[in-house]
């Protein structure tokens, strides 16, 4: 059965903005989760119980208690929520997570940004970032001046299915798409969402000096990660462009 099983009810949120980190493409979802989470010494809000989620636990250094693999962190004076998981989601199990996902983000009054990776070989530095939106989700993107994109696309994954789920159900909605490395963990992509995209839309200050200086740390510890992926082809989220006539 869906359930967010709350377990820090002292912490009180007015109009979060959440930050949807599951792992894809780069890892970028992943890397920001992870880098704002510790950043802000977020608290465990939440510990999130959807089907397609694998029946597994989390355990972490210096701690005897075990938590979910997707995980729910707030920071109340940001007013900011992070969706944390340890695992990816597979392609098949999408439509039902993103239902799980979307059902209480409906009745909390949540604005959810979602983060995709698109596959390239980057030429430009920092990496080519834009933004698609749904609803209040457009306006907002403008308001902060993110780019349109530059070809027509399309988001997969869980990703794909909660984008899909807030345009049937006219849901506000914000989707990142930022060029990533199509086979290692990308760092780089993810500074340029959090600086550009995650920064701006939730009226944050976000350091990311520590993540520039551990880039290469980063890379080596989420690979086996992002390896593990490509072998099952079970990217969390990616966004493809659809040129004509291909």
């Amino acid at each position: 059965m869906a359930r967010f099983d709350i377990i820090e009810n002292s912490i009180s949120l007015s109009e979060p903005v959440l930050v949807e980190g599951l792992p894809g493409i780069g890892l970028v979802g992943k890397i920001v989760a992870d880098h704002l989470v510790n950043t802000f010494e977020m608290k465990h809000y939440a510990n999130v119980y959807c089907e397609g989620i694998p029946q597994t636990v989390t355990y972490q250094p210096g701690q005897t208690s075990v938590v979910t693999p997707v995980r729910l962190y707030a920071d109340a004076d940001r007013d900011l929520l992070v969706l944390q998981s340890d695992v990816p989601i597979t392609p098949q199990a999408a439509i039902t997570f993103a239902n799980c996902i979307s059902g209480w983000l409906t009745e909390t009054n949540v604005l959810p940004i979602y983060l995709s990776g698109l596959p390239a070989q980057k030429q430009s530095e920092p990496p080519t970032m834009h933004g698609i939106g749904i609803g209040d989700g457009v306006s907002q993107l403008e308001s902060v001046g993110i780019d349109t994109p530059a070809e027509m696309g399309l988001v997969s994954g869980p990703t794909g299915a909660l984008l899909a789920h807030a345009l049937e159900h006219h849901l506000d909605a914000i989707g990142l798409i930022v060029e990533s490395d199509p086979q290692f963990p990308d760092p780089e992509a993810a500074r340029r969402v959090l600086v550009d995209g995650v920064g701006p839309l939730a009226s944050v200050e976000i350091p990311t000096g520590e993540l520039v200086d551990r880039a290469e740390e980063i890379r080596s510890a989420r690979e086996q990660l992002a390896q593990r992926m490509q072998q099952a082809d079970e990217e969390s989220t990616k966004a493809h462009p659809l040129r004509m006539y291909q």
